[in-house]
């Protein structure tokens, strides 16, 4: 059997998992080459659209804007009442409590527009015949852009 060092064994280990990774890389480039061509020759079949733009002109979006406004102000006023009395370990956990009450609240307003925002995506996507839609930020080629067929279908014009 080899008597190799530790410094001998960990040269030979950097080596075998350098040698694996460059092969991943490898396999990866090699797969994903494949399928931005084949998405190109089929890109009558993929949709895109620019997600943050219909989230933003969404009516709800704005609502659920103010509603969190209002709530963060709420928070506040009820962090300066009930805080006067409180000592900092109190402070701190009374303000996290808050944060994460405010944090949940956004989180449901904001699924409430996406789930909007996806069933306006699948029905203009159904009517066009396209299996696949993705955000325009995810896309370097090809597509066929359906944000303003679903603007129009979320704010009826």
């Amino acid at each position: 059997m080899l008597n190799l060092g530790k410094k001998q064994v960990k040269i030979v280990s950097l080596t075998v998992a350098i040698f694996f990774m460059l092969g991943v890389v490898g396999l990866a480039l090699s797969q994903s080459g494949s399928s931005v061509v084949s998405a190109a020759s089929n890109s009558s079949s993929i949709g895109v659209v620019n997600y943050q733009m219909l989230f933003a002109q969404h009516p709800d979006a704005a609502k659920a804007q103010e509603t969190i406004k209002a709530e963060v102000e709420q928070a506040r006023t009820d962090f300066e009442t009930k805080s006067a009395t409180m000592n900092d370990q109190e402070k701190q956990d009374y303000y996290a409590q808050l944060q994460q009450r405010l944090s949940l609240k956004d989180q449901e307003l904001s699924n409430a527009v996406r789930a909007k925002i996806e069933v306006a995506i699948k029905a203009v996507a159904d009517a066009k015949g396209l299996s696949i839609v993705m955000d325009k930020g995810n896309v370097v080629y090809g597509g066929v852009d359906i944000t303003d067929e679903v603007g129009k279908k979320i704010t009826g014009k």
